[in-house]
């Protein structure tokens, strides 16, 4: 499964996004850490290794639904023609 797993202090939230069993805990050891989140920029700052991503999909990982909304907001147009 790819899933967030949460690191940074208290009440500073900051995200790794892992490859991990599903079975283990939110911050168990993973498989291989695919890409950060840090909600706490303005705007918030996405990084993902797109192509470790689409591998490891391709072998039966599975996102989680906040990964999934990330992925599609990190690959969606930031600009709007007027």
């Amino acid at each position: 499964m790819i899933r967030l797993a949460r690191i940074g202090a208290r009440k500073q939230p900051y995200y790794r996004v892992v490859v991990i069993d599903k079975e283990r805990a939110r911050n168990g050891r993973s498989v291989e850490v695919v890409g950060l989140y840090n909600p706490r920029t303005n705007p918030a700052t996405i990084d993902f290794k797109r192509d470790r991503i689409d591998y490891w999909v391709s072998k039966g990982a599975q996102l989680s639904d906040t990964v999934s909304r990330l992925l599609s907001k990190a690959t969606a147009p930031t600009g709007t023609a007027a």
